[in-house]
């Protein structure tokens, strides 16, 4: 039994590997590696693999989107809620990136049990 130091909360936040909790999943911005750096665990299991990200990604997007049109209606109380809406998408677009990465991860560390 390897002995882990980090916790899994800790490992989906540094967005490390699912099996060891040490090696980084991604390699430049958008880029992942192919294997853990750590462990070699094999990242991408099968072809359309995560496609299951998008049940986190999903979420996730929601949340950047209603928080964002909350603080633009708390900001432009004048505003009508279709043009909040309109405008909270731009921050929304901004946080792409990340919500693709974490969403990645969160879908790793969820199917890490039924591989």
């Amino acid at each position: 039994m390897v002995y882990r130091t980090r916790s899994r909360w800790r490992a989906i936040l540094g967005q490390r590997c699912p099996s060891c909790l040490e090696g980084r999943v991604y390699a430049g911005a958008l880029r992942m590696h192919e294997r853990c750096p750590e462990c070699g665990h094999h990242f991408e299991r099968e072809p359309g693999y995560f496609l299951g990200a998008m049940y986190f990604s999903y979420p996730l997007s929601i949340v950047v989107l209603g928080v964002a049109t909350l603080l633009i209606h708390w900001l432009r109380p004048d505003w009508r809620l279709d043009l909040a809406v309109t405008v909270a998408v731009l921050p929304l677009l901004v946080c792409v990136p990340a919500i693709v990465r974490y969403s990645r991860v969160l879908w790793m560390h969820w199917d890490r049990p039924y591989e």
